[in-house]
């Protein structure tokens, strides 16, 4: 940790610094180090001892104890500090020997580590600082991050952490350290963006060492600081890219400030893919930071299934580069990578789009129109085909730009215009009657390009013979046979009326004479007589056999259906009785779940849950009962006026007779709704 002693100076300047080896810190009153810094966190043992030697012990702790009670104290004894400054260097190499001794106490597992963690010591230490510096809360953090980070150590993990959840090591903090967190920054809000830098850098520091510190204190502060306040990420992504393209040979370092720096995408999906597109796009070509780049899109796109909240932030500058990678062989993503870039593509597309595509289409049209060349790769092909084709039937303006492109993009214009000659039945019609301006306008040029000389003869050829193609479906759509027959069938109706109103009927009218005379109404009537005869006898037969069949029925079933309902009720009778008593065992042995949600959900959650269980309530008491009531209600009078028709007995006579009824009174409406057809129809054509 005393390595890390310039970090203060150089975060707390707003200044971010590449140190190089040989170079020493400055001295002065600005290089005062956190009481949590450098020396500070060997003197924590005091509280908690660590198993080392008392040899170790003496000589790495103690000393750096009296080293720290020297030289952090109050700012009145400032002006002491440049005598002591030449031992400052010697006592910041001292305790080499101590840190094995501290190495040596690791936990097993970061868990472990954390459950071990003395909170009250920790508070004690953040009252101290806040005592010493009550105008300074960049010291308070620091020393907040360097406690944790000191008492946190376990194995150091991969940088990329992909086999943790995305809020890995902060999902293990328990509820009362994460309230300690997050007071002192609420209390720290002003100095948040210079901690973060002094997180990143120290981290980086740590790095440079051999055996180095776990770094699990200060991811957990930086998850904390961003958890809350994401934008701080993203205010100086220039200085984080110039950060890695220093460090572009060192993985490890690339890989730590691209982790800290993705951690605002999970607390919001509009900063995620501003971090993205600001540092990771950039470096998606560089071999060791490609996969983590790529994983990191694709953890951040499954997370927002909402994807409105990043609708702006990709462009055409952004998108484009992004089909190439994901389409283009022989780039320089691996196979499977790409092919993890293709699955994420439609997403992308989404979000470059965005909620009003109808209006952004055009812009998106003249870059794929340019990569649609002959020797393009089949599949990159068929997208951009399909994406042009989507632009043309969203965005009308794509048609003037493609008018104002095609003497530039003559092969590409053939290959689209052949694309939508193939897909002309799906095509809408709006799409069209657009489409048949602009071949027009497509036809006049090629005659022009034609008559100019040899040069582009094979491209021009090629859209010319597409174009006559498209003009030629557009002017032969085949024959309206659906409407031929509608209009035939409405000739021969207004015919049939107007002929049996001049004959006064339909015997003494010319249709029927016709009908006669070439036997079809004849058979008609004979085949009318047997439907009604057949109708009749099935009617008969229905009314004599359905009481009989019926009431055996209900003799058979009556026993099965009681038996059936009185079980039916016993098991939904067990059900509750078991569901009653888990959720009083889910009461009583999980008292912890209601504060662990609390802690998870958000407070505009909790409220609209309960805004929605008032609305429901209020839907049930004031409109699903009454509604309930009212349906029984009616049910029962409706019954209640069965039975009275059936003379106070219900028996299947009874309810033939009232289906006989209905039948009849049903055709006796439809005689009468028919016949008022007619009038109207025949008063219609008589007015004209």
């Amino acid at each position: 940790m005393a390595a890390a002693g310039p970090g203060p100076a150089s975060a707390g300047g707003g200044r971010w610094e590449v140190v190089r080896k040989g170079r020493r810190p400055a001295g002065g009153p600005g290089s005062r180090r956190a009481l949590g810094e450098a020396n500070a966190g060997r003197t924590l043992p005091l509280a908690a001892p660590i198993a080392t030697s008392d040899t170790i012990f003496e000589l790495g702790f103690e000393k750096a104890l009296k080293k720290q009670n020297k030289e952090q104290v109050p700012p009145a004894a400032a002006p002491e500090q440049p005598h002591r400054k030449p031992h400052a260097g010697k006592s910041a190499k001292k305790p080499s020997a101590s840190d094995a001794g501290i190495k040596a106490g690791k936990c097993r597992s970061l868990e472990e580590a954390l459950r071990a963690l003395d909170l009250a010591d920790l508070q004690k230490e953040l009252d101290k600082s806040q005592s010493v510096f009550p105008e300074n809360p960049s010291v308070w953090v620091k020393d907040l991050a360097s406690y944790l980070n000191y008492k946190l150590q376990a194995p150091r993990s991969d940088p990329m952490l992909n086999q943790h959840p995305h809020d890995y090591p902060y999902c293990l903090v328990s509820k009362e350290l994460k309230n300690i967190i997050r007071s002192l920054l609420a209390r720290s809000s002003s100095v948040l963006e210079l901690f973060f830098d002094h997180c990143i850098y120290t981290m980086l520091q740590e790095l440079d060492k051999t055996p180095g510190e776990s770094l699990h204190g200060y991811r957990i502060c930086i998850q904390a600081v961003l958890l809350d306040r994401p934008k701080i990420a993203t205010m100086n992504l220039g200085k984080y890219l110039e950060v890695l393209r220093s460090h572009q040979n060192r993985p490890a370092k690339c890989l730590t400030v691209l982790w800290a720096l993705g951690q605002a995408g999970f607390a919001d999906l509009h900063e995620g893919l501003k971090v993205w597109l600001g540092v990771m796009l950039p470096v998606l070509g560089i071999k060791s930071l490609s996969p983590y780049a790529v994983a990191y899109l694709d953890r951040l796109l499954m997370m927002h299934s909402n994807l409105t909240k990043g609708f702006g932030m990709i462009g055409p500058k952004d998108f484009f580069p992004l089909l190439d990678f994901a389409f283009m062989p022989n780039n320089s993503l691996p196979p499977s990578l790409q092919e993890q870039l293709r699955r994420l593509y439609p997403r992308l597309k989404v979000l470059a789009f965005g909620a009003k595509p109808e209006t952004a289409l055009h812009t998106y049209f003249p870059s794929f129109l340019s990569r649609a060349t002959p020797s393009c790769p089949p599949g990159m092909k068929k997208e951009l085909l399909t994406s042009m084709s989507q632009c043309l039937s969203l965005d009308p303006l794509s048609f003037s730009v493609w008018r104002q492109l095609y003497t530039k993009h003559l092969s590409q214009s053939s290959l689209l215009l052949n694309h939508l000659l193939e897909s002309w039945d799906s095509s809408s019609k709006k799409v069209r009657q657009s489409l048949q301006e602009t071949v027009r306008s497509f036809k006049v040029t090629n005659e022009e390009l034609a008559a100019r000389g040899p040069n582009s003869d094979q491209d021009v050829a090629a859209c010319d013979a597409a174009c006559k193609e498209l003009l030629r479906k557009m002017k032969g759509r085949g024959f309206p046979w659906s409407r031929l027959l509608l209009v035939l069938l409405v000739f021969a109706a207004g015919f049939l009326l107007h002929d049996v109103r001049t004959h006064g009927s339909f015997q003494a009218s010319s249709s029927a004479h016709l009908l006669r005379s070439s036997g079809i109404l004849p058979a008609s009537q004979q085949a009318w007589q047997k439907v009604s005869h057949c109708c009749l006898e099935g009617y008969r037969w229905l009314e004599r056999s359905l009481p009989v069949y019926g009431s055996q029925a209900a003799a058979v079933l009556q026993p099965q259906l009681e038996l059936l309902w009185a079980k039916s009720g016993e098991a939904a009778l067990y059900a509750s009785a078991q569901c009653s008593s888990l959720l009083s065992w889910v009461r009583d042995g999980l008292p912890w779940l209601p504060e662990w949600l609390q802690s998870r959900l958000p407070e505009s959650l909790l409220h609209f849950a309960e805004c929605v269980r008032e609305l429901l309530l209020f839907l049930v008491r004031s409109c699903l009962l009454p509604l309930l009531e009212c349906v029984a209600a009616a049910l029962e009078r409706g019954w209640k006026h069965w039975v009275d028709s059936c003379n106070g007995e219900v028996t299947w006579a009874c309810v033939g007779e009232h289906l006989a009824s209905f039948t009849y009174s049903s055709w006796i409406y439809l005689q009468n709704t028919t016949l008022a057809v007619k009038n109207w129809a025949l008063a219609m054509i008589s007015g004209h």
